[in-house]
């Protein structure tokens, strides 16, 4: 199926690894010019560098910032100029007693999983309106409906940008921008590989058994969810095809949550 995305420009913030790498690819591989983002100079190269390799005529290139430091935003924002899609990716997540989540962490993911998609979201989507078309995609999590308990800070800034995201999209009445979120399960991202794997080392455990334990009972698909199986419907969400699908929450979780919310 042809996404039509050959004539768009893409940003996907946080996209070095993980479900925005693979966001990254899904939409090179359709013919969309994406534009890559990470902390580091290195890290964006390296990424770039990569997606060139496995989307060999990819349009491909990359601006380091850190998105939860708005400074680093606004020079961000002046190298990009408009896009067609921005992809809210950006977000941190640990497992941690909420006892013992300070002020100072709740500020941090709060500046990362919430207000790096304000600040994007508030420069880029005018002139998606202006120029009548657009879309902006968040990557949530189930979490932010069923909230973990040693994952409070995680679900309860996630459930913000999901509010977010549902307001967002009522500014886009009548026009052909969308605004919509992904319900992301238990994904096997670079990041929770590696907790996975130092785990699963701390315990002497191989990580196929460790994987096999934190499968829920409530998974209907048994398994870690893959980032490219995120990142196949990011691509759709993406494209001028999904015109009718707009303030949605989607869920790609596996079937971890409940059939009826």
């Amino acid at each position: 199926m042809d996404l039509e995305l050959a004539d768009k420009k893409v940003f996907i913030s946080g996209s070095t690894q993980g479900i925005g790498f693979a966001v990254a690819a899904a939409c090179a591989a359709e013919g969309a010019a994406v534009v890559l983002n990470g902390r580091s100079e290195r890290g964006v190269a390296d990424a770039v560098a990569r997606l060139r390799t496995e989307v060999p005529d990819a349009e491909v290139s990359g601006i380091a910032a850190d998105v939860s430091d708005p400074a680093e935003v606004s020079a961000l924002l002046e190298a990009l100029g408009d896009v067609d899609v921005l992809v809210n990716n950006t977000g941190v997540f640990d497992v941690v007693a909420f006892e013992e989540i300070d002020d100072a962490e709740w500020t941090r993911y709060f500046e990362t999983n919430v207000m790096s998609a304000v600040r994007l979201s508030r420069a880029l989507l005018p002139a998606m309106l202006a120029k009548d078309w657009g879309r902006i995609v968040f990557i949530g999590t189930e979490s932010a409906v069923d909230v973990p308990a040693g994952m409070v800070h995680y679900g309860a800034t996630k459930a913000a940008a999901l509010a977010l995201a549902n307001g967002l999209a009522k500014l886009t009445r009548g026009t052909g921008v969308t605004i919509n979120t992904i319900l992301g399960g238990p994904t096997y991202s670079d990041g929770v590989a590696d907790q996975v794997e130092r785990i699963a080392a701390a315990n002497a455990m191989t990580v196929d058994e460790l994987k096999g334990s934190l499968i829920r009972d409530t998974s209907l698909l048994q398994r870690f969810i893959e980032p490219e199986e995120i990142a196949h419907l990011v691509a759709y969400l993406a494209s001028p095809l999904s015109s009718a699908t707009n303030g949605a929450a989607l869920r790609s979780d596996g079937g971890v949550l409940p059939t009826v919310l």
